[in-house]
């Protein structure tokens, strides 16, 4: 506040099971209130459901009279909004229940639970996103009300991946972007053209903190929404946009190091525990699928040759396959979960990724043979499901989502995910409507 004495007032900000950020707009003095005592907002803001509307099934509603709960400021995520009206700080905020104690169905708590638990055994995860979005342009109609991508004017066909002149023509937006995620303290490393009109891709670079590596993905979807807005311009991180089109997916880059900081896949032990761990993710990926895939438009992405992975299966260097083992040296050697949609919720895709390696570890397995080549053509593997409704019922018929997640937090997840669902199954499409009509 000494340093800012312009500002007028603050965001804070909290994330659902979701991935959706929610919060409250408030007078720049309240942070000190933030960080000492907590911000009160009902615990039930974990319970509403993709639309913002009560799930009554989680049990957070009227039913238990609604209860307050009290939402602190996370240390290091006090930042000033670079695009707002009026002189404005954001802070990330961690839920309490009124007894002080760590609210388990909040998100980041579930994440920071599995952070203890390696850390009690001397392993720290490392972590890097890679995030895909669209630019779109308001007030266009592409598709039944959807907004054209920019640059889909010019022809459908016109993808310029790893174009450099897509990034020239939106050049002030991406240096935007890059000054606001300096002034935030978000590591943005590089921004490329992907494969479709008006898609573009942040990577951001390694943390060996895995809670500020999604506070950095809740951080940098905020601010590509905002920096496009002031350039007149929509942002979209929706899984699966456009038919046509290729999806936006969320890809993590994941390892371990030692209390020496020592990478546990290098050296003479490293090839086993690699491959105890890759063991694992395999194992749990069925039934946790849908924590990376957590919304119904979300398995629309999931479609062969499409770059995001339709089998459980693993291969060095290859894009083709779920897990990849990307090209580095020894010291660098990483997972790369190639899974998730771009707007699931980043606390609950590294809950099931850290879960499945911390067991990996412990129990060494085998893993299946890597893929060569083409990974759709290979029908042995086992297919992922690719309706929300299967992969719901393979995640409430095992156990792994409730040790990643905890059963409080899993419970909530599953019940949201299940009326989301069902409010899916209750709309008629217009397409049936002019079949069937």
């Amino acid at each position: 506040m000494a340093a800012n004495p312009d500002l007028q007032a603050v965001e804070f900000l909290l994330v659902d099971p979701n991935g959706v950020m929610r919060g409250k707009w408030a007078p720049a003095d309240s942070l000190k209130k933030a960080f000492q005592e907590g911000v009160n907002f009902p615990m039930s803001i974990h319970g509403l459901d993709i639309w913002g509307r009560e799930v009554s099934q989680t049990g957070l509603h009227i039913e238990t009279g609604d209860k307050d709960g009290y939402f602190r400021a996370v240390p290091g995520t006090l930042s000033r909004v670079p695009w707002a009206n009026r002189p404005t700080a954001q802070i990330l905020l961690r839920g309490f229940t009124p007894d002080g104690e760590p609210l388990r169905y909040d998100c980041r708590n579930a994440l920071s639970r599995i952070t203890k638990a390696l850390a009690k055994r001397g392993l720290y995860p490392v972590a890097a996103f890679e995030l895909e979005f669209y630019l779109l342009e308001p007030g266009t109609d592409w598709d039944d009300g959807m907004p054209a991508p920019v640059g889909a004017s010019s022809g459908p066909d016109r993808q310029r991946m790893y174009g450099l002149d897509d990034l020239a023509e939106h050049g002030p937006l991406f240096d935007d972007i890059r000054h606001a995620a300096d002034a935030q303290g978000i590591p943005i490393d590089t921004i490329i053209k992907e494969a479709a009109p008006g898609q573009f891709e942040v990577n951001l670079k390694h943390r060996c903190d895995p809670l500020r590596a999604a506070d950095d993905v809740i951080m940098l979807r905020r601010i590509v929404f905002g920096c496009a807005r002031k350039h007149g311009l929509q942002a979209t991180f929706m899984a699966k946009p456009f038919i046509e089109y290729a999806g936006n997916g969320m890809h993590v880059h994941a390892s371990i190091i030692d209390a020496a900081g020592n990478n546990v896949f290098a050296g003479e032990a490293g090839e086993r525990n690699l491959g105890g761990v890759i063991a694992e993710l395999i194992h749990t990926m069925p039934q946790g699928l849908l924590l990376f895939i957590n919304s119904w438009n979300g398995f629309r992405r999931i479609q062969p040759g499409s770059y995001a992975p339709t089998r459980a299966v693993w291969a060095e260097n290859n894009r083709s396959v779920a897990l990849r083992i990307p090209a580095s040296t020894e010291a660098n050697r990483r997972i790369e979960h190639r899974i998730a949609g771009a707007d699931a919720n980043p606390y609950i895709v590294l809950c099931a990724i850290l879960q499945a390696m911390m067991d990996g570890l412990e129990k060494l397995h085998t893993p299946p043979p890597p893929v060569v080549g083409n990974a759709y053509e290979n029908t042995e593997a086992e297919q992922l499901p690719d309706d929300m409704d299967e992969a719901l019922q393979l995640t409430e018929a095992g156990k792994f989502c409730d040790r990643a997640l905890g059963p409080e937090l899993a419970k909530i997840f599953k019940d949201l995910k299940r009326a989301e669902i069902v409010a899916f199954w209750a709309e008629i499409t217009p397409l049936e409507r002019t079949t069937y009509l």
